[in-house]
């Protein structure tokens, strides 16, 4: 089970990110049901962290924009297991997609401090 809490009206979890020869180490991530891929990051966070890119996408925008974004990938330790992901680099948030919680279930109580979990089918 992965679990957060509701924070200033936003969905959150903690992801552990694994690089190749360094410490682990936790980013937090609102949960947007909007987002249909796996992780999005600020360009400069995903620049710093060095996730190799992988390739364009064109992504359509809840204004209905159309832009094209750069995928990298990254791991993460999903649900205690070591997991490949794809990270677009965009917004200012860093954003967890329902691609992600694909055989999940999740819940949210939501109320500031409210838990949020998500748990294997």
């Amino acid at each position: 089970m992965i679990s957060g809490i509701i924070k200033n009206g936003r969905a959150t979890v903690n992801l552990i990110f694994r690089l190749p020869n360094q410490p682990d180490f936790t980013i937090e991530f609102v949960l947007d049901t909007g987002f249909t891929e796996f992780l999005s990051l600020p360009p400069p966070a995903v620049s710093l962290l060095g996730f190799p890119f992988v390739y364009d996408m064109y992504a359509n925008l809840a204004d209905n924009s159309t832009v094209l974004l750069p995928v990298h990938q990254a791991t993460i330790i999903w649900n205690g297991e070591e997991r490949e992901v794809n990270v677009l680099a965009t917004g200012r948030l860093p954003l967890l997609g329902t691609a992600l919680l694909d055989g999940y279930e999740l819940v949210i109580q939501f109320t500031e401090g409210g838990l949020v979990t998500i748990d294997e089918l």
